[in-house]
């Protein structure tokens, strides 16, 4: 069951990719979505066996590299960590391949466009379950492979060739600096497992002192601050917009742009060995939060503002890491995932609904022609400011209370830009909703609405993260001890 979850999406892609025009379109949406959510059912499965019952699961399927000091075998790790992430990665990546095939029914090319969503998921799911540095980095490279290909889906559109090579060469740069850190760590300790590696290094710190190993977490940094978009490497994450909406919906809710939170998360042992490393990593991600936050207001494009966002709050995510919590950013983790594939879903409604227009100041007056797509983004764009008693509130919450607990300057700083960014997330939350369904200005196209069957896998898929984003009742799960402070990760439980 375990190697189902990470082999059923390759299957998928491979079906959809290699006999797509004998089982057309239909049969590819049939046959790729039925995998992922197979493999969603699973990690529900695997949230109980390794999660509440707390027994991680290792697996060995076969040797990869053996050279030397160099062992790398193909192995997958299931711990409370992994079993969170694979909710999330498999549950929306099967929300949004089911809402693609309505989306993109009118595209002559749907068996591709399923098969690089599912092989997205594949590379995604390499890179949670992977229990050393190589194969991590084997998913670490193909979601970034995946992006190229689906933000250049439309290859005709000389806009998304470029979006799509900015976003390639923009990562190359913080792909060259987790390189680094991979090979450093080898170098030092002549191992890339992770269980290995966490084992040795309180006792190389304890002689050399940690000077080595903080270099070696900050070329990690890189890596993560080009995956996840932090301020230096950020620019690629608006102009991925130019692909299809279900590709932004996958991009920011639960594959690549987490990918950089979960390697530090991960790396937590590291890190907590590396003191600069993690004031680094604070200071980078209250700078993120609230560069993206202003920048988000100033947006015309509705799908560059949602993209914004997901920089802003990756932000948060980055300098909870940076105060060694890293449950809470987990849990911020999480809880963006859900109501971010809900803004995403909910904006392609929008977007479908006014003949493929994106600029807000071209829309307005949408609230009696979309009444159910108003109130879903209301429900998201209100757990993204943070409205009490919805998720966006509580992670966001802790997150600034534990950086105004944390007396240091670091978290100082933190804190006030993330309650700065917290103000400004409010404002272009609310202006988004007030241009796009509210305001009386006569539209300069015509709007057409579509009444097909692509608005009622809109409907589904809104209700069901509709749910996650209202209801989600939390349970704490140890995780991993980090020093002598045992840590929580939350998991959401399916309603």
């Amino acid at each position: 069951m375990y190697l189902s979850i990470v082999a059923l999406p390759l299957m998928g892609a491979i079906t959809a990719g290699l006999f797509g025009r004998f089982i057309g379109p239909r049969g590819a949406g049939f046959i790729t979505t039925g995998c992922v959510a197979l493999a969603a059912l699973f990690s529900i499965t695997t949230v109980y066996e390794v999660g509440l019952s707390g027994s991680p699961v290792y697996v060995t399927l076969a040797p990869w590299i053996h050279s030397e000091w160099l062992d790398a075998s193909w192995g997958f790790l299931f711990d409370s960590l992994t079993t969170s992430m694979l909710v999330i990665v498999t549950g929306i990546s099967a929300l949004v391949h089911c809402y693609a095939t309505g989306y993109m029914s009118h595209d002559p090319h749907i068996p591709r466009f399923m098969a690089y969503l599912s092989l997205f998921t594949f590379f995604m799911l390499m890179l949670i379950t992977a229990e050393n540095f190589v194969q991590m980095f084997l998913g670490w490279e193909g979601v970034g492979l995946c992006s190229y290909l689906l933000i250049n889906f439309w290859y005709t559109r000389i806009q998304a060739n470029k979006a799509a090579m900015k976003a390639m060469i923009v990562n190359r740069v913080g792909d060259f600096g987790f390189a680094l850190g991979i090979f450093g760590f080898f170098a030092t300790f002549h191992t890339v497992e992770f269980s290995t590696l966490f084992a040795q290094v309180p006792a190389y710190v304890s002689v050399h002192g940690d000077a080595w190993i903080t270099v070696l977490c900050l070329f990690l940094f890189v890596g993560a601050v080009g995956k996840s978009a932090q301020l230096g490497l950020h620019t690629w994450l608006p102009d991925a917009m130019e692909g299809p909406t279900p590709v932004s919906a996958l991009i920011h809710a639960a594959t690549m742009v987490t990918a950089g939170i979960f390697m530090m998360i991960r790396c937590s042992p590291l890190f907590e060995y590396a003191p600069t490393a993690l004031i680094v990593v604070t200071v980078f991600g209250a700078m993120t939060a609230f560069m993206a936050a202003t920048t988000g207001m100033l947006q015309n494009d509705l799908k560059k503002v949602i993209a914004y966002s997901t920089c802003s709050q990756l932000g948060y995510m980055a300098f909870a890491v940076g105060l060694s919590q890293y449950s809470v950013s987990m849990f911020h983790l999480m809880n963006h995932a859900y109501f971010k594939a809900l803004l995403f879903l909910s904006a392609g409604s929008v977007i479908h609904a006014v003949a493929d227009e994106q600029d807000m100041r071209r829309m307005g007056g949408l609230l009696r022609l979309l009444p159910y797509t108003y109130v879903m983004m209301l429900i998201g764009s209100m757990a993204l400011m943070g409205f009490p008693f919805l998720t966006g509130f509580y992670s966001k919450d802790v997150i600034l209370e534990v950086a105004y607990a944390h007396y240091s300057v670091a978290g100082t700083f933190a804190h006030w830009l993330g309650v700065i960014s917290a103000f400004f997330t409010a404002f272009y939350s609310f202006r988004l909703i007030y241009f796009t369904f509210f305001t009386l200005q006569p539209l300069r196209l015509s709007v057409f609405i579509i009444l097909s069957f692509f608005y009622t896998f809109f409907l589904y898929d809104s209700m069901s993260l509709q749910f996650f984003v209202i209801l989600s009742p939390l349970i704490p799960l140890p995780c991993f001890k980090l020093g002598h402070m045992p840590q929580l990760i939350y998991i959401h439980i399916y309603i």
